[in-house]
């Protein structure tokens, strides 16, 4: 217990010294912000232009997908804005900046990803929490305790995966030279779990499942929520799986940091 308390003392410190400098850049974070709203805001017209032609895409209603695109946008703001320094990863690797992490008396992953709070994700939390309860309130879903309690549960798997798969494409970057564009290309997959698996061919079903699982993004955890007739095996073990891919995910990243030795210069 003592232990945890330390870390979370330690993580507030460097969580204020973090949002205390980029304050100090008042114009850029406002420029991110809005840059932010806007992006999510033509992906929402996006998806009403296409609903305008079609009334469903393989069986999802608009309010269906667009309470889709809220769960996932929530689901993966703890990525953005807890393991945003993940990006700077293959940087600080190839110049050798990582070196100073390794002095520390504290757990590497942990002072490395503590180090950035991305603020405006928190901008991300707000619109995806706002469509969410919009579809919600369309589609005349159920609200309970235990309903609630289900949605928290499907979130935080849902953004396990996500961390989990950005905290893999990163730590490539300790064992192969020039690999930022993996995270990059990672992060571009996280679009498609704004859309139902079904909609896939088979082959991409499957890639989007196992290989790089997506899918549990939003389209599986959601289905508690949305369709909770039409549950699938794989929703269910969905929180143990994120929790087991989250696990793999560090010790790979830790393996990885500890076979680090600087750059030689």
């Amino acid at each position: 217990m003592d232990k945890i308390k330390f870390y979370i003392k330690i993580y507030f410190k460097i969580l204020g010294q973090d949002i205390k400098s980029r304050m100090s850049y008042r114009s850029d974070f406002i420029i991110s912000m809005i840059g932010m709203v806007f992006t999510n805001a033509a992906e929402l017209a996006a998806f009403y232009v296409m609903f305008l032609n079609f009334p469903s895409v393989c069986g999802w209603s608009y309010f269906e997908m667009l309470f889709l695109y809220g769960f996932s946008l929530v689901a993966l703001t703890p990525m953005q804005c807890l393991f945003e320094n993940n990006w700077n990863l293959s940087r600080n690797v190839h110049r050798g900046d990582f070196i100073k992490y390794c002095f520390r008396p504290i757990n590497i992953f942990f002072y490395y990803i503590s180090e950035i709070f991305d603020i405006k994700g928190l901008g991300q939390l707000a619109i995806g929490i706002g469509t969410l309860v919009y579809a919600w309130n369309k589609l005349s879903l159920p609200v309970s305790p235990l309903i609630l309690l289900e949605l928290l549960v499907a979130l935080m798997s849902a953004s396990l995966f996500f961390i989990a798969i950005m905290n893999f494409s990163a730590a490539v970057s300790f064992f192969l030279v020039n690999t930022g564009f993996l995270i990059g290309t990672m992060n571009k997959f996280r679009d498609y779990a704004k859309y139902p698996i079904t909609i896939f061919h088979e082959a991409f079903r499957f890639i989007f499942t196992f290989i790089i699982p997506i899918a549990f993004i939003a389209y599986y955890p959601s289905l508690v929520i949305m369709r909770p007739d039409e549950i699938p095996v794989l929703t269910w073990i969905a929180p143990a799986f994120g929790i087991f891919f989250f696990y793999l995910s560090y010790k790979f990243w830790m393996f990885g940091a500890g076979k680090y030795s600087g750059t030689g210069t």
